[in-house]
């Protein structure tokens, strides 16, 4: 039992489990020092195969997110995937979100560590000895910066003065 338990976890990890998705709010563009707020997509997913001759069910689900916000900061890395926040909210902390202290393009990796379940020609689920890391589709965000300017002139009254 041992030993197909083991190769169960091989084939577990050789699945192509979807990670899911790696959504940004704002997105495709945010600005520096401001919180981008990020979260994940993934899901339970099961899978059927056959090893030695027996129908295999594995029932899979997504368990750690691990961010890289491409900008050399630590990994970071949560139990929850985050999720949307309404309008009002964007540019504030969450959970999951990241600053940017530096303008640019910046492709946002996250890793997703699933654990599983497996049936033996429908018998009873059994804990898979392990867990599976997949990875998703990379999301490039790109970071500006803002500059706000005050101007004393009215535009009616001088059309050539600065911010007009």
């Amino acid at each position: 039992m041992e030993l197909i338990a083991d190769e169960i976890l091989e084939e577990f990890r050789s699945l192509s489990i979807d990670a899911g998705a790696v959504s940004a709010q704002p997105s495709p563009h945010t600005l520096r020092n401001a919180h981008t707020n990020f979260y994940a997509t993934a899901t339970e997913q099961v899978a059927d195969f056959e090893l030695h001759d027996q129908s295999i069910h594995l029932r899979a689900w997504p368990v750690q997110y691990e961010w890289n916000y491409d900008d050399g900061s630590a990994l970071a890395t949560f139990l929850d995937p985050g999720g949307v926040i309404e309008s009002e909210n964007i540019g504030e902390q969450t959970q999951t979100s990241h600053q940017y202290a530096e303008t640019g393009d910046y492709a946002v990796r996250l890793s997703v560590t699933y654990r599983a379940v497996y049936q033996v020609n429908g018998g009873v689920e059994v804990p898979v000895p392990g867990d599976a890391t997949f990875t998703a589709t990379p999301l490039t965000v790109s970071v500006w910066r803002s500059v706000v300017n005050n101007f004393a002139d009215n535009c009616l009254e001088n059309p050539n003065g600065a911010g007009c």
